[in-house]
């Protein structure tokens, strides 16, 4: 799918972050306001930029898969969506890779993964994220 640029701005919201991965991030309204911790510390554990992401994602795509299933007549109020993160090196640094899983409780296993794919479709994340990351879509039934 190619670029889209915006129409019409919905919404806005700043960020500000100190300190890289060891710092603080903070958003302009201060509803989050948070230390930052290298990922995978197991004796002091902190938001870190993957952990932020996975989770924006996750709420973005679960709304997206709300909307698609919604316009089929679907009810998946009940539906939950994980996103992992990884970090990992690729040949030119280091790069992100995201697996999207959404629990469908109520359909098949062919519904749950046609859902998950065409809200993969319209997420603004999974936009921003095309041929950019490698991002695996599963859809599954609860």
């Amino acid at each position: 799918m190619p670029y889209e640029p915006l129409t019409r701005t919905l919404y806005t919201i700043g960020a500000n972050a100190t300190g890289g991965r060891e710092g603080r991030t903070t958003t302009e309204d201060g509803v989050i306001d948070l230390p930052l911790g290298k990922p995978g510390s197991k004796t002091n554990p902190k938001a870190n930029p993957e952990s932020l992401f996975a989770a924006g994602y996750a709420a973005c795509y679960n709304n997206a898969l709300a909307t698609i299933a919604r316009a089929e007549g679907i009810d998946v109020s009940g539906a939950t969506t994980r996103v992992a993160v990884s970090l990992g090196t690729t040949e030119t640094g280091v790069g992100i890779a995201a697996e999207v899983t959404s629990t469908i409780p109520g359909v098949d296993a062919e519904t749950a993964q046609r859902l998950a794919e065409r809200a993969h479709e319209t997420c603004p994340y999974s936009k921003a994220t095309r041929g950019n990351i490698d991002v695996t879509v599963t859809g599954t039934p609860a």
